[in-house]
């Protein structure tokens, strides 16, 4: 897909309603490209459409939960009647959770697999027939860099994104093997300034772990995914699609923990640990 097929061409986003979400529809906009959004914050999602819609494009807006399998597949047949086609599908939407693996309740792990696993699952089945009869199609994943190495406390969001990846390299490889007209690439953000951590589940039993309140917690999650503009994120993506590249590395940090783990292999893990006593005992000290 070269760079000016994103003109005309529709593309179907998940979490849309801010962050990576809100960036590509705006960027995909400007690229003449036409939107089908959804997400479940309504307000969110009006105003991407907003921003978006100087950008001259069809809009259409759906309140969709992705952790809903018969949503989808609502929303992918209503894409459908409304543009004509659908030519790209954005798995973006996401959530996260903090806790120990202990502790953690099978209603928060059906939570964050729901809409980060399954939702990526079912919106890939839902669309991915009407993709394929657009004649040219393309699934985009997100995974995150927590989908390349593992993180105490991140076990539940771990978990869903290297599922996320795996699905995803399966997915591109069975489409290469038929000589689909539709492609795939899984996408591995680091540090992206969006609501994630603003929004995150985080259990209390985490303090014992890190030593802080889980309010400040939070707030040092949300300073270390500040490192890389929702915009760059966006570029970073679809000039990964013009390239129909098969993992896409969002951010310095993303490309760091790739090259780490490449290194390292599990022996990164005893690193982490480290780093992690180590500031749980200057926060016990200080």
């Amino acid at each position: 897909m070269s760079r000016k097929r994103f003109a005309g061409r529709v593309a179907a986003i998940t979490g849309a309603g801010s962050g990576m979400g809100r960036a590509l529809a705006v960027e995909l906009a400007r690229r003449g490209c036409h939107l089908a959004l959804s997400d479940i914050d309504d307000a969110g999602l009006a105003e991407t459409a907003r921003i978006a819609a100087a950008g001259g494009v069809t809009l259409t807006l759906a309140h969709v939960d992705t952790a809903n399998r018969e949503a989808l597949y609502g929303w992918a047949e209503q894409v459908v009647k409304n543009h004509g086609r659908v030519n790209l599908l954005f798995n973006n939407a996401g959530v996260s959770l903090s806790t120990p693996l202990a502790d953690v309740t099978q209603a928060d792990f059906d939570w964050i697999m729901g809409i980060n696993f399954w939702g990526v699952v079912w919106g890939t089945q839902a669309f991915l027939p009407h993709l394929t009869a657009s004649g040219e199609g393309h699934v985009v994943n997100t995974s995150s860099l927590l989908g390349l190495m593992s993180a105490p406390l991140h076990g539940p969001y771990n978990a869903s994104k290297f599922a996320v990846r795996g699905y995803t390299e399966a997915l591109r490889m069975e489409l290469d093997v038929m000589r689909s007209c539709v492609s795939a690439t899984c996408v591995h953000p680091g540090g992206v300034r969006t609501e994630i951590a603003r929004r995150a589940r985080v259990d209390a039993r985490t303090e014992a772990y890190t030593g802080q309140t889980v309010e400040a917690a939070r707030a040092a999650f949300d300073k270390l995914l500040n490192t890389t503009s929702s915009h760059a994120a966006a570029q970073r993506i679809l000039d990964a699609v013009v390239r129909n590249e098969r993992r896409v590395l969002v951010g310095r940090d993303a490309w760091w923990a790739d090259k780490t783990v490449r290194l390292l292999g599990g022996a990164y893990q005893g690193l982490v640990v480290w780093a992690m006593r180590r500031a749980r005992s200057r926060s016990a000290a200080g």
